[in-house]
């Protein structure tokens, strides 16, 4: 067997997971980047605009288009925050909290259909692995030599 690299692993398998995610939205009219955002806005108290693109690793300009999209669909409305008079929240609508159960339900297919197939100690091992990455990376410590203990 030809040996891949970890990057060419997570990309390719990130990708055909994305693909995956956009044709189970497609059924939904949506897309996944449309359900993704649903599931990071809090469904009560509503989430600052400030602190999506943060949460969900997006640059602003993307983020600003989707939820034009997603306020011209009805599925989300911004209102003025009352902490912060600057500031906006973004809340789910009726109809943005019936498709963000979509997107739940979909998502915990996916995991229960993953966790039904693979055992519990490599998943563990999985997540570890991917704690390090998220490390390693996140302390720009991939170019510098360091390692993480």
């Amino acid at each position: 067997m030809k040996e891949i690299t970890i990057d060419y692993a997570l990309r390719a398998t990130w990708q055909s997971v994305a693909r995956m995610y956009n044709e189970e939205a497609k059924k939904f009219d949506s897309t996944m980047a449309v359900g993704f955002t649903l599931l990071s806005i809090d469904p009560k108290t509503g989430t600052p605009s400030t602190a999506l693109g943060p949460k969900m690793g997006m640059e602003a300009t993307s983020l600003s288009r989707i939820l034009k999209r997603m306020e011209e669909l009805g599925l989300i409305e911004r209102r003025p925050n009352p902490k912060d008079g600057r500031g906006v929240l973004i809340y789910l609508t009726d109809f943005g909290l019936e498709k963000r159960k979509d997107s739940k339900d979909v998502v915990l297919k996916f995991n229960e259909t993953i966790r039904a197939n693979v055992p519990q100690e490599k998943l563990d091992s999985f997540f570890e692995v991917m704690e390090v990455i998220a490390q390693l990376v996140s302390e720009k410590n991939i170019f510098c030599g360091n390692t993480v203990k």
